[in-house]
Parts: structure tokens; sequence; C-alpha cells
């Protein structure tokens, strides 16, 4: 396996290496934001592990570029800028997981298989179609369109929605989609959760579109059509 490692700090370049080829994994650094954007488009990796403050262009930006050319490459998050406000728009922006500074190796190893085996066989993975109401989910294509007119969700939001379409008609609390869309606890409470639902929302149903996503007060959510019970 090849991870691709953007981070500026020898100290924690000498660790993470040291660490993942002990595992196994061929790692490649680079050292400021630019170079590893330019790596991260020109070669093909199977994880990315972007540092947010770098020189010359920051994890985030990298993370939004990258995903604008590849949906699928697991992008993980590794900084010392721990709020809500700065998790989330990592999130948004197209990363898998989120670890904060200081961090033990075992965890980031931990979320590295994580990670990996979500995109080798895991949720988004499925090669069937999915269908609710004039919503069509190619888990194949990872295509969504509504009425046959197509949505272009975030990776985050793509594998929130395919939860729910793989468990329509269930009440899903916020606990229960926290660890299924995100695998770990990103010590956030389940406010994620709602951000993210919300997000799905205005992307899935417009005021033309029949509602899908309804809450279930003091429970969590459910997916179905308006008239099914």
């Amino acid at each position: 396996m090849t991870i691709l490692l953007v981070e500026d700090e020898p100290n924690v370049v000498s660790v993470i290496k040291r660490g993942l080829t002990e595992q196994g994994y061929a790692i490649t650094v680079a050292s400021d934001g630019l170079t590893g954007l330019q790596m991260a488009l020109d070669y093909t990796f199977d994880l990315l592990i972007l540092d947010v403050m770098l020189p010359s262009l920051d994890g985030v930006q990298i993370c939004k570029r990258v995903r604008a050319q590849n949906a699928t490459v697991p992008i993980l998050m590794l900084t010392a800028l721990d709020s809500t406000i700065n998790i989330v728009n990592a999130l948004d922006n197209g990363a898998d997981d989120y670890l904060i500074k200081p961090f033990e190796m075992l965890e980031l190893a931990a979320r590295i298989r994580t990670l990996l085996r979500r995109t080798s066989g895991g949720l988004v993975e499925a090669t069937h179609v999915f269908r609710i109401g004039d919503m069509e989910v190619d888990t194949d294509a990872k295509t969504v369109k509504r009425n046959q007119i197509p949505l272009n969700l975030t990776s985050t939001e793509y594998r929130l929605l395919i939860y729910f379409v793989k468990n329509q008609k269930k009440v899903l609390s916020r606990i229960q989609i926290l660890e299924s869309v995100w695998d770990i606890d990103f010590n956030l409470g389940t406010n994620v959760v709602d951000v993210y639902v919300n997000y799905l929302r205005k992307k899935i149903e417009s005021k033309n579109h029949q509602k899908l996503i309804h809450t279930v007060f003091g429970m969590g959510y459910m997916m179905k059509l308006n008239q099914e019970q």
C-alpha cells in the first residue's frame, strides 16, 4: 500500500515514516503544500495524509483540489487545529478522517486500516443500484440522481446517503450514523451528524423534490418517502 504524507515537521515525518514503514506501507513525503498537491495529482496513492498548516498551500486546499479530480482516494487530515469548525471545514472539503496532534501511532495506524478497508470493500464499494422515489443511487458508478438530474455530493455526504438508502425505513440514531459512516468517534459529540444531514438534505431535497430524510425527534433520522409508514 502506498501513502503520500504531506507534512513539514521533520520530527513528525520521521515518526510516521518509521512507524508505517514497519507495518509494510510505502511512504512518499512532501514537505510543502504545492509539492504535495502536485504529487497527489500526478501519481496514484492508496491514501493521503495531509497536515493542515503547510508552507505554500494548506492541507484543506490540497484536499479540496484533489477531490475535484479523485472522489475515492482516502484522505486523513493530521493537525493541531482541534476546533469543531476546523474539523467540519476539513470534512466538508472532502477529508475522510481527522486526527489531532499529538497522536499515538497505534491510533493513526488503526484509522489508516479503517479507511483502506472502506475503500477496498466497504460501504461505498457495493455494486448495486438503489432507488427511493425518483432518486437513484448507483454505488458502482458512484452517481446520485433525482428525476434523472445528477447531484454533486462530497465523499462524506455520499457515504452518509449510502448508509441511509441501505437502511430505509429504519430509525438511525446519531451514534449509529457516526460509527457507521465515519467509523471512528471524532470526539465531536453528535453535532457533526446533524451538520452533514443538513448538508445532504439541501442537495437531495430541493423545493421541487419530495422529502426523504425525516427527523425522528429524540431518536435520530429515517429515510423514507412521505407516504410510507
